[in-house]
């Protein structure tokens, strides 16, 4: 009998793509978990229009975190009109054990990011992400220790640094993931691009380009506000100038 291996690419992988090229940075990346779900495509439309290239697919299963949120078919819905203009779906998975998530996401996602802390096999994990064809993406809640992406940094494309304990749009930005940012940025090689995601806006959106963020994930900042094409585009100029 032949060993098996969830690492491998197997028959689930047939209809694949190759991996993309890294995203122009410094990006603004709107998170959908916070987008009108009935104007979810008249806003992705909006955002694209206004340059949005990368965008945030967040996915819950209820037990890493105590929320449910987004599954595949919005990442499928989204990942003709996103791709079709050169831009990037980046799925989030907040799921425990996410080895079978990675399988339904990756035939619609480019970029695909998972939790140290939520699976003993992380390594397993990731090069199962690019043999997808997909970037691969590990992402650290805020108390976890940085040195844990260490041993792995040769299977990542980009961290992704929460900015807050995950689960929730709408959240307060924790203070100390400045500090974090710019000791990531030190810790990790220039090839690998440094996410932020959480609590960002206005206010802090800038500071977090200032202590290295490439890709800067913003949900109720944009989508919360009046205008969300508005909110995008100050939200680029604030990035630009740091």
């Amino acid at each position: 009998m032949e060993p098996t291996d969830s690492s491998s690419r197997g028959l689930w992988a047939d209809n694949l793509h190759l991996m993309p090229s890294t995203p122009k940075t410094p990006a603004i990346c709107p998170s959908l978990m916070s987008a009108d779900a009935m104007r979810m495509g008249e806003q992705l439309d909006d955002l694209l229009a206004a340059g949005a290239r990368v965008f945030h697919v967040d996915v819950m299963d209820g037990y890493f975190v105590p929320n449910l949120m987004l599954g595949t078919e919005t990442a499928r819905g989204i990942a003709g009109r996103v791709q079709g203009d050169g831009g990037l779906v980046d799925v989030h998975l907040m799921v425990n054990r996410p080895g079978n998530a990675i399988r339904w996401f990756a035939p619609h996602a480019d970029m695909i990011s998972v939790h140290v802390e939520a699976d003993p096999h992380p390594h397993q994990l990731l090069t199962e992400i690019r043999a997808a064809g997909c970037l691969a993406g590990l992402a650290i809640n805020p108390g976890t220790p940085l040195e844990s992406v260490t041993p792995l940094v040769d299977r990542i494309d980009y961290v992704n640094c929460m900015g807050v304990n995950p689960g929730f749009s709408g959240q307060s930005f924790i203070p100390e993931t400045i500090d974090r940012l710019a000791a990531l940025r030190d810790l990790l090689p220039d090839r690998v691009l440094l996410q932020v995601d959480g609590g960002v806006g206005a206010g802090n959106a800038g500071a977090t380009r200032a202590a290295g963020a490439d890709l800067i994930v913003s949900a109720s900042a944009i989508f919360g506000a009046p205008d969300p094409v508005a909110s995008y585009r100050d939200l680029v100029e604030r990035v630009q100038a740091a």
